[in-house]
Protein backbone atom coordinates (compact mmCIF):
# COMPACT_ATOMS: atom_id res chain seq x y z
CA UNK A 1 0.00 0.00 0.00
CA UNK A 2 1.46 3.08 -1.07
CA UNK A 3 2.10 6.54 1.59
CA UNK A 4 -0.27 8.54 -0.03
CA UNK A 5 -2.93 5.88 0.19
CA UNK A 6 -2.22 5.30 4.12
CA UNK A 7 -2.69 9.18 4.63
CA UNK A 8 -5.89 8.98 3.29
CA UNK A 9 -6.96 6.42 4.97
CA UNK A 10 -5.48 8.26 8.10
CA UNK A 11 -6.80 11.21 7.35
CA UNK A 12 -10.64 9.89 6.90
CA UNK A 13 -10.35 8.53 10.36
CA UNK A 14 -9.04 11.52 11.60
CA UNK A 15 -12.13 12.85 10.48
CA UNK A 16 -13.56 11.58 14.00
CA UNK A 17 -10.56 12.80 16.42
CA UNK A 18 -12.98 13.79 18.71
CA UNK A 19 -13.30 10.22 19.49
CA UNK A 20 -9.38 9.19 20.83
CA UNK A 21 -8.45 6.63 22.24
CA UNK A 22 -9.04 7.89 25.61
CA UNK A 23 -12.31 8.01 25.47
CA UNK A 24 -13.16 5.12 24.01
CA UNK A 25 -15.28 2.32 25.91
CA UNK A 26 -14.32 -1.09 25.46
CA UNK A 27 -16.33 -3.67 26.08
CA UNK A 28 -16.03 -6.00 29.14
CA UNK A 29 -14.30 -9.96 29.40
CA UNK A 30 -17.42 -12.20 28.22
CA UNK A 31 -18.66 -13.12 31.88
CA UNK A 32 -21.33 -15.78 30.28
CA UNK A 33 -20.80 -19.49 30.66
CA UNK A 34 -20.73 -20.55 26.81
CA UNK A 35 -21.40 -24.38 26.05
CA UNK A 36 -18.32 -26.11 23.56
CA UNK A 37 -18.29 -28.98 22.03
CA UNK A 38 -15.94 -30.58 20.21
CA UNK A 39 -16.52 -33.55 17.59
CA UNK A 40 -15.36 -35.50 15.15
CA UNK A 41 -16.48 -34.77 11.50
CA UNK A 42 -16.04 -38.71 10.51
CA UNK A 43 -17.66 -39.72 14.05
CA UNK A 44 -20.70 -37.58 13.01
CA UNK A 45 -20.52 -38.66 9.15
CA UNK A 46 -19.13 -41.83 8.09
CA UNK A 47 -19.04 -40.86 4.38
CA UNK A 48 -16.20 -38.33 5.02
CA UNK A 49 -12.60 -38.79 3.57
CA UNK A 50 -9.16 -37.55 3.44
CA UNK A 51 -7.88 -36.35 0.71
CA UNK A 52 -3.80 -36.43 0.42
CA UNK A 53 -3.38 -35.49 -2.59
CA UNK A 54 -4.25 -31.65 -1.15
CA UNK A 55 -2.70 -32.36 2.38
CA UNK A 56 -6.31 -32.71 3.52
CA UNK A 57 -6.05 -35.72 6.41
CA UNK A 58 -8.88 -37.57 8.88
CA UNK A 59 -5.67 -38.00 10.70
CA UNK A 60 -1.95 -36.92 11.04
CA UNK A 61 0.85 -39.14 10.67
CA UNK A 62 1.17 -39.96 14.08
CA UNK A 63 -2.62 -41.30 14.55
CA UNK A 64 -4.07 -38.24 16.00
CA UNK A 65 -7.66 -37.10 14.90
CA UNK A 66 -6.95 -34.28 12.12
CA UNK A 67 -10.95 -33.99 11.50
CA UNK A 68 -12.10 -32.71 14.86
CA UNK A 69 -14.72 -29.76 14.65
CA UNK A 70 -15.82 -26.95 16.99
CA UNK A 71 -18.91 -25.22 18.36
CA UNK A 72 -20.49 -23.38 21.32
CA UNK A 73 -23.43 -21.15 22.17
CA UNK A 74 -24.23 -19.27 25.59
CA UNK A 75 -27.76 -19.84 26.24
CA UNK A 76 -27.52 -17.61 29.42
CA UNK A 77 -27.71 -14.82 26.04
CA UNK A 78 -30.57 -13.84 24.45
CA UNK A 79 -30.30 -15.35 21.01
CA UNK A 80 -30.04 -13.19 17.89
CA UNK A 81 -30.77 -16.10 15.68
CA UNK A 82 -27.65 -16.46 13.82
CA UNK A 83 -25.07 -19.13 13.26
CA UNK A 84 -21.64 -17.62 12.72
CA UNK A 85 -19.76 -20.72 10.09
CA UNK A 86 -15.56 -19.76 11.14
CA UNK A 87 -13.33 -20.71 8.68
CA UNK A 88 -9.96 -20.84 10.29
CA UNK A 89 -8.46 -22.52 13.43
CA UNK A 90 -10.17 -22.62 16.61
CA UNK A 91 -10.18 -19.59 18.26
CA UNK A 92 -12.14 -19.55 21.90
CA UNK A 93 -11.61 -15.97 23.15
CA UNK A 94 -13.35 -15.01 19.63
CA UNK A 95 -15.53 -17.65 20.05
CA UNK A 96 -16.46 -16.34 24.15
CA UNK A 97 -17.21 -13.03 22.29
CA UNK A 98 -19.29 -13.98 19.32
CA UNK A 99 -21.48 -16.05 21.93
CA UNK A 100 -21.66 -12.88 24.24
CA UNK A 101 -23.49 -10.87 21.76
CA UNK A 102 -25.98 -13.70 21.37
CA UNK A 103 -24.83 -15.88 18.33
CA UNK A 104 -24.23 -19.65 17.63
CA UNK A 105 -20.44 -20.68 16.29
CA UNK A 106 -19.54 -23.64 14.69
CA UNK A 107 -16.02 -24.24 13.06
CA UNK A 108 -16.22 -27.23 10.47
CA UNK A 109 -13.49 -29.32 9.11
CA UNK A 110 -13.88 -29.23 5.91
CA UNK A 111 -11.13 -29.80 2.73
CA UNK A 112 -9.82 -26.64 2.59
CA UNK A 113 -5.33 -27.74 2.71
CA UNK A 114 -5.30 -27.07 -1.20
CA UNK A 115 -3.67 -23.15 -0.90
CA UNK A 116 -0.03 -24.22 -0.59
CA UNK A 117 -0.50 -27.10 -3.21
CA UNK A 118 -2.96 -26.08 -5.96
CA UNK A 119 -3.09 -22.98 -8.43
CA UNK A 120 1.02 -21.73 -7.82
CA UNK A 121 1.71 -21.65 -11.89
CA UNK A 122 2.80 -18.27 -13.37
CA UNK A 123 0.58 -16.74 -14.21
CA UNK A 124 -2.46 -18.44 -12.46
CA UNK A 125 -5.72 -18.66 -13.97
CA UNK A 126 -7.62 -15.87 -13.26
CA UNK A 127 -10.85 -18.27 -11.91
CA UNK A 128 -8.44 -20.96 -10.45
CA UNK A 129 -8.27 -20.53 -6.69
CA UNK A 130 -11.82 -18.86 -6.68
CA UNK A 131 -13.23 -21.69 -8.45
CA UNK A 132 -11.62 -24.28 -5.80
CA UNK A 133 -12.48 -21.98 -3.09
CA UNK A 134 -16.45 -22.65 -4.41
CA UNK A 135 -15.99 -26.67 -4.57
CA UNK A 136 -14.27 -26.63 -0.75
CA UNK A 137 -17.03 -24.68 0.33
CA UNK A 138 -19.96 -26.96 -1.50
CA UNK A 139 -18.33 -30.03 -2.73
CA UNK A 140 -19.31 -29.35 -6.24
CA UNK A 141 -17.55 -29.86 -9.20
CA UNK A 142 -16.37 -26.12 -9.78
CA UNK A 143 -12.41 -26.89 -10.59
CA UNK A 144 -10.48 -29.08 -12.53
CA UNK A 145 -7.84 -29.33 -10.24
CA UNK A 146 -9.28 -30.95 -6.73
CA UNK A 147 -12.15 -33.19 -6.30
CA UNK A 148 -13.87 -32.55 -3.70
CA UNK A 149 -16.90 -34.68 -3.07
CA UNK A 150 -20.18 -33.28 -1.19
CA UNK A 151 -19.57 -34.67 2.44
CA UNK A 152 -16.36 -33.23 2.55
CA UNK A 153 -17.10 -29.87 1.85
CA UNK A 154 -18.14 -26.94 3.85
CA UNK A 155 -21.64 -26.80 3.23
CA UNK A 156 -22.48 -30.80 4.05
CA UNK A 157 -19.68 -30.67 7.08
CA UNK A 158 -22.18 -27.50 8.41
CA UNK A 159 -25.41 -29.21 8.05
CA UNK A 160 -24.18 -32.22 9.48
CA UNK A 161 -22.75 -30.71 12.59
CA UNK A 162 -25.91 -28.56 13.14
CA UNK A 163 -28.17 -31.75 13.08
CA UNK A 164 -25.77 -34.00 15.39
CA UNK A 165 -25.64 -30.60 17.81
CA UNK A 166 -29.16 -30.18 17.43
CA UNK A 167 -29.89 -33.84 18.86
CA UNK A 168 -27.04 -33.55 21.57
CA UNK A 169 -27.82 -30.37 22.48
CA UNK A 170 -31.43 -29.41 22.64
CA UNK A 171 -31.73 -26.38 25.20
CA UNK A 172 -28.99 -24.67 22.16
CA UNK A 173 -31.96 -24.35 20.11
CA UNK A 174 -29.50 -25.42 16.97
CA UNK A 175 -32.76 -26.59 14.77
CA UNK A 176 -33.76 -22.70 14.52
CA UNK A 177 -30.73 -23.09 11.97
CA UNK A 178 -32.30 -25.67 9.65
CA UNK A 179 -35.06 -25.77 6.90
CA UNK A 180 -38.20 -27.82 8.22
CA UNK A 181 -37.13 -30.82 6.34
CA UNK A 182 -33.82 -30.67 8.11
CA UNK A 183 -32.49 -31.36 4.74
CA UNK A 184 -30.50 -27.87 4.17
CA UNK A 185 -28.91 -25.21 7.04
CA UNK A 186 -30.72 -21.70 6.79
CA UNK A 187 -28.34 -19.87 5.19
CA UNK A 188 -29.47 -16.37 5.15
CA UNK A 189 -29.41 -16.84 8.82
CA UNK A 190 -25.54 -17.58 8.43
CA UNK A 191 -22.93 -15.12 8.83
CA UNK A 192 -19.61 -16.40 7.01
CA UNK A 193 -16.67 -15.20 8.96
CA UNK A 194 -12.66 -16.05 8.63
CA UNK A 195 -9.23 -15.34 8.69
CA UNK A 196 -6.45 -14.67 6.04
CA UNK A 197 -7.52 -17.82 3.91
CA UNK A 198 -10.98 -18.38 5.49
CA UNK A 199 -11.97 -14.80 5.11
CA UNK A 200 -11.27 -15.03 1.24
CA UNK A 201 -13.62 -18.35 1.07
CA UNK A 202 -16.23 -16.57 3.51
CA UNK A 203 -16.40 -14.07 0.81
CA UNK A 204 -16.33 -16.06 -1.93
CA UNK A 205 -18.65 -18.48 -0.68
CA UNK A 206 -21.23 -15.20 -0.67
CA UNK A 207 -21.05 -14.45 -3.71
CA UNK A 208 -22.59 -18.05 -4.64
CA UNK A 209 -24.79 -18.42 -1.66
CA UNK A 210 -26.93 -15.34 -0.13
CA UNK A 211 -25.92 -15.25 3.77
CA UNK A 212 -27.10 -12.95 6.22
CA UNK A 213 -23.43 -11.44 6.36
CA UNK A 214 -19.62 -11.92 5.57
CA UNK A 215 -17.26 -11.02 8.27
CA UNK A 216 -13.54 -10.62 6.96
CA UNK A 217 -10.57 -10.69 9.23
CA UNK A 218 -7.25 -9.74 7.87
CA UNK A 219 -9.12 -10.78 4.00
CA UNK A 220 -10.11 -11.25 1.38
CA UNK A 221 -7.55 -11.36 -1.09
CA UNK A 222 -6.41 -13.97 -4.22
CA UNK A 223 -4.67 -11.39 -5.98
CA UNK A 224 -4.83 -12.17 -9.96
CA UNK A 225 -8.06 -13.75 -9.56
CA UNK A 226 -11.72 -11.83 -10.67
CA UNK A 227 -14.24 -13.58 -8.25
CA UNK A 228 -14.43 -10.79 -6.48
CA UNK A 229 -16.31 -8.47 -9.43
CA UNK A 230 -19.15 -11.26 -9.83
CA UNK A 231 -22.73 -10.41 -9.34
CA UNK A 232 -23.26 -11.41 -6.07
CA UNK A 233 -26.06 -13.28 -3.93
CA UNK A 234 -25.19 -11.67 -1.17
CA UNK A 235 -26.04 -7.85 -1.19
CA UNK A 236 -22.96 -5.95 -1.09
CA UNK A 237 -23.63 -4.07 2.46
CA UNK A 238 -23.48 -7.79 3.71
CA UNK A 239 -20.05 -7.91 3.10
CA UNK A 240 -17.42 -6.28 6.56
CA UNK A 241 -13.66 -6.25 6.48
CA UNK A 242 -11.26 -5.38 9.28
CA UNK A 243 -7.01 -5.33 8.84
CA UNK A 244 -3.96 -4.21 9.50
CA UNK A 245 -2.04 -1.26 7.41
CA UNK A 246 1.32 -3.35 7.89
CA UNK A 247 -0.40 -6.43 6.65
CA UNK A 248 0.90 -7.49 3.44
CA UNK A 249 -2.26 -7.89 1.94
CA UNK A 250 -2.24 -3.91 2.02
CA UNK A 251 1.41 -3.29 0.70
CA UNK A 252 0.19 -5.25 -2.19
CA UNK A 253 -3.36 -3.50 -2.98
CA UNK A 254 -4.69 -6.71 -2.33
CA UNK A 255 -7.06 -5.43 0.66
CA UNK A 256 -7.96 -2.20 -1.14
CA UNK A 257 -8.35 -4.22 -4.24
CA UNK A 258 -10.75 -6.95 -2.80
CA UNK A 259 -13.01 -4.79 -0.77
CA UNK A 260 -13.54 -2.42 -3.69
CA UNK A 261 -14.44 -5.03 -6.22
CA UNK A 262 -16.55 -6.53 -4.18
CA UNK A 263 -18.29 -3.03 -3.26
CA UNK A 264 -17.59 -1.94 0.04
CA UNK A 265 -16.49 1.47 -0.87
CA UNK A 266 -20.34 2.13 -1.66
CA UNK A 267 -21.18 2.01 1.96
CA UNK A 268 -18.21 3.67 3.70
CA UNK A 269 -14.41 5.18 3.80
CA UNK A 270 -11.67 3.33 5.02
CA UNK A 271 -11.74 3.76 8.95
CA UNK A 272 -9.26 3.61 10.93
CA UNK A 273 -10.70 2.01 14.45
CA UNK A 274 -7.94 3.48 16.57
CA UNK A 275 -8.78 7.11 15.92
CA UNK A 276 -12.93 6.52 16.04
CA UNK A 277 -15.27 5.08 17.52
CA UNK A 278 -18.35 2.90 16.93
CA UNK A 279 -19.97 3.16 14.59
CA UNK A 280 -17.07 3.95 12.95
CA UNK A 281 -19.28 6.40 10.40
CA UNK A 282 -21.66 2.57 9.63
CA UNK A 283 -18.70 1.99 6.98
CA UNK A 284 -17.89 -1.52 5.94
CA UNK A 285 -13.62 -0.79 5.89
CA UNK A 286 -11.87 -1.05 8.88
CA UNK A 287 -8.06 -0.72 9.53
CA UNK A 288 -5.68 -0.54 12.70
CA UNK A 289 -2.44 0.84 12.84
CA UNK A 290 -1.47 0.03 16.23
CA UNK A 291 2.16 -0.76 16.75
CA UNK A 292 3.07 -3.95 15.79
CA UNK A 293 7.10 -3.40 15.76
CA UNK A 294 6.91 -3.29 12.19
CA UNK A 295 6.26 -7.58 11.91
CA UNK A 296 4.01 -7.79 8.69
CA UNK A 297 3.10 -11.32 10.08
CA UNK A 298 2.00 -9.96 13.38
CA UNK A 299 0.13 -7.40 11.69
CA UNK A 300 -1.68 -9.88 9.44
CA UNK A 301 -2.74 -12.26 12.79
CA UNK A 302 -3.77 -8.92 14.67
CA UNK A 303 -7.38 -8.59 13.98
CA UNK A 304 -8.31 -11.47 16.09
CA UNK A 305 -8.45 -11.95 19.42
CA UNK A 306 -5.13 -13.77 20.41
CA UNK A 307 -1.80 -12.93 21.48
CA UNK A 308 -0.65 -11.25 18.57
CA UNK A 309 -3.87 -8.36 19.10
CA UNK A 310 -3.72 -5.24 20.25
CA UNK A 311 -4.20 -4.88 24.02
CA UNK A 312 -4.52 -2.37 26.97
CA UNK A 313 -1.17 -2.26 28.79
CA UNK A 314 -2.75 -1.56 32.10
CA UNK A 315 -5.05 -4.78 32.25
CA UNK A 316 -4.60 -6.68 29.10
CA UNK A 317 -7.94 -6.33 28.10
CA UNK A 318 -8.09 -5.74 23.74
CA UNK A 319 -9.16 -2.70 22.59
CA UNK A 320 -10.74 -3.78 19.57
CA UNK A 321 -13.42 -5.19 20.98
CA UNK A 322 -15.58 -2.63 19.88
CA UNK A 323 -14.42 -3.48 16.41
CA UNK A 324 -15.18 -6.80 16.40
CA UNK A 325 -18.87 -6.03 18.20
CA UNK A 326 -19.71 -3.47 15.16
CA UNK A 327 -18.55 -6.43 12.48
CA UNK A 328 -20.50 -9.16 13.71
CA UNK A 329 -23.66 -7.31 15.25
CA UNK A 330 -24.17 -3.66 13.42
CA UNK A 331 -27.52 -4.02 11.52
CA UNK A 332 -26.12 -4.45 7.82
CA UNK A 333 -29.31 -2.13 6.58
CA UNK A 334 -27.28 1.01 8.28
CA UNK A 335 -24.45 2.19 5.94
CA UNK A 336 -22.02 5.15 5.30
CA UNK A 337 -21.39 7.23 2.41
CA UNK A 338 -20.66 6.21 -0.74
CA UNK A 339 -16.83 6.89 -1.40
CA UNK A 340 -15.40 6.73 -4.70
CA UNK A 341 -13.02 4.18 -5.96
CA UNK A 342 -9.45 4.84 -4.80
CA UNK A 343 -7.27 5.14 -8.19
CA UNK A 344 -3.45 4.90 -6.67
CA UNK A 345 -5.37 0.60 -6.11
CA UNK A 346 -4.31 -1.90 -8.81
CA UNK A 347 -7.38 -3.53 -9.31
CA UNK A 348 -5.88 -4.95 -12.79
CA UNK A 349 -3.22 -7.62 -11.17
CA UNK A 350 -2.00 -9.64 -13.68
CA UNK A 351 0.78 -12.31 -13.51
Amino acid sequence: MTHHRFARANAVALAFSAFALTAFTHAAEPTGSPTRFEARASEIDPRCQAHPEIGFLIEDAKGRPADVQHASVDTSVPAKGKLVIWLMGNNTALFDRLNSYGLHVIRPHYANRWFSICCRETPVGEHCRGNIRLEAATGEDFSDEVDIPKPDGMMERSLQFVRWLSEKHPEGNWDQFLTEDRSQLRWEDVIMSGSSHGSTTAARFAKHVKVSRVVALCGPRDQHQVWQALPSATPENRYFGFSHVLDGGWTGDHYCRSWELLGMHKFGPIVNVDQASPPYSNTRRLITDFDVGGDAGRAHSSVQPGSRAYKNPSDGSFMHDPVWRYLYTHPVDQVGEATPPDESCDKEQRQ
